[in-house]
C-alpha cells in the first residue's frame, strides 16, 4: 500500500485512478492539484481526493506515488514543476496517449532522476471529460502500456507493473517509438477521420437535415468526435509524423476505392470491402478487449 497519491489533474483521467487506488485499499490518502481551483474542490467533494493543494510541487510533498494526468505538451512543465520534491523511492507515472514527446520531456525536466519515471498509457477513456465523470472502473480490464527508458530503475518498474495490474488491467511493455507507430494507426488516425467526418458534414448547407437523419452507424463512427478538443489537439501535434505517415496509407486506400468507383468495378470493390470485413470480423474474435 502507498502512504499518499500526489494527483496532478483531478479530470477524468486522474480522477478515475484515485478512485480505483481507494477502492482497491491501495493509498491512504490522496493529495489533489488542477490548474482550475474548481476543479479541485469538485475533486475533493466527490471524495476523489482527501486535500486541495495549491500546487503542483505541493501536490507531490510527502507522496510516495504521483500520478500526472495533463495534456501531453504539458508534461514537459509539470515534471518540472515538482522535480525538487522527487526522490528515488517515488514512483512517478503520467496517463499521455503518446509517449515519444513524454520520454524525452522526462529526460529534460527530470535528469537524474529520471528513473523514477514510469510513462504509461491506459487504453482507456470517455468522450465526457472532468472529474464529475470519474469512474472507479474505467482502467477494470484495459490494457496498460508501459514505455519505461534505460534509466528506468528496476523497483518502480516493477511498482508500475503491479499497480496496474491490481486495478484490473493487463499491463504491456514497449518502446515508446513502437507505442506511437501503432496508436497513430488503431486510435489517433480513427479520431482525426471521425474529426473530419463530423467537419465535412456540418459544414455542408445541408448539414443539419443530413445529422438528423443519421443512424447507429454514424453514430457509432463518430462517437469519439465528441472528445476532448485540448487533449486530441496535442495527441495529434505530438505524435504528427507517425499520424501523417497512416493518413498517407489511408489515403491510398481511399483512392482505390474511389477510383473502383468512378470505373464501376462492382467485382474490385466487393473483394476489397470483403478483405475489410474477413479482417475486421477475425480481429473481433481473436484480439477485441473489454471495450474501453
Amino acid at each position: 500500500m502507498f502512504e499518499q497519491l500526489g494527483l496532478i489533474g483531478c479530470g477524468l483521467m486522474g480522477g478515475s485512478f484515485a478512485l480505483a487506488m481507494k477502492r482497491a485499499g491501495l493509498v491512504k490518502r490522496v493529495v489533489g492539484y488542477s490548474k482550475s481551483p474548481s476543479t479541485t474542490e469538485r475533486a475533493r467533494a466527490m471524495g476523489v481526493i482527501d486535500v486541495e493543494a495549491p500546487s503542483a510541487l505541493l501536490a507531490v510533498s510527502g507522496a510516495d506515488i504521483v500520478l500526472i494526468a495533463v495534456p501531453v505538451a504539458s508534461t514537459e512543465a509539470t515534471l518540472k514543476s515538482i522535480k525538487h520534491m522527487v526522490t528515488p523511492q517515488m514512483l512517478i507515472m503520467d496517463v499521455g496517449s503518446t509517449k515519444g514527446d513524454v520520454t524525452e520531456a522526462g529526460r529534460r525536466a527530470l535528469r537524474e532522476q529520471i528513473g523514477s519515471f514510469v510513462p504509461a498509457h491506459p487504453i482507456a477513456g470517455k468522450e465526457r471529460a472532468g472529474v464529475e465523470h470519474a469512474d472507479a472502473d474505467l482502467y477494470n480490464g484495459c490494457h496498460v502500456i508501459l514505455t519505461p527508458n534505460e534509466r528506468t530503475l528496476t523497483a518502480q518498474l516493477k511498482q508500475a507493473q503491479a499497480v496496474w495490474t491490481a486495478l484490473g488491467c493487463k499491463v504491456l511493455q514497449m518502446s515508446p517509438e513502437s507505442h506511437d507507430a501503432t496508436f497513430a494507426a488503431v486510435s489517433h488516425l480513427p479520431h482525426l477521420l471521425a474529426f473530419a467526418l463530423m467537419n465535412s458534414v456540418v459544414t455542408q448547407p445541408q448539414g443539419a437535415e443530413f445529422l438528423s437523419l443519421a443512424g447507429p452507424g454514424f453514430r457509432d463512427f463518430t462517437r469519439i468526435a465528441a472528445s476532448d478538443p485540448n487533449v486530441w489537439r496535442d495527441i495529434l501535434l505530438a505524435n504528427r509524423q507517425e499520424l501523417l505517415t497512416q493518413s498517407e496509407l489511408f489515403r491510398a486506400q481511399l483512392q482505390a476505392f474511389e477510383t473502383l468507383m468512378a470505373s464501376g468495378d462492382a467485382r474490385a470493390i466487393e473483394t476489397m470491402i470483403e478483405q475489410a470485413s474477413t479482417a475486421r470480423a477475425q480481429w473481433q474474435m481473436t484480439q477485441l478487449p473489454k471495450p474501453c
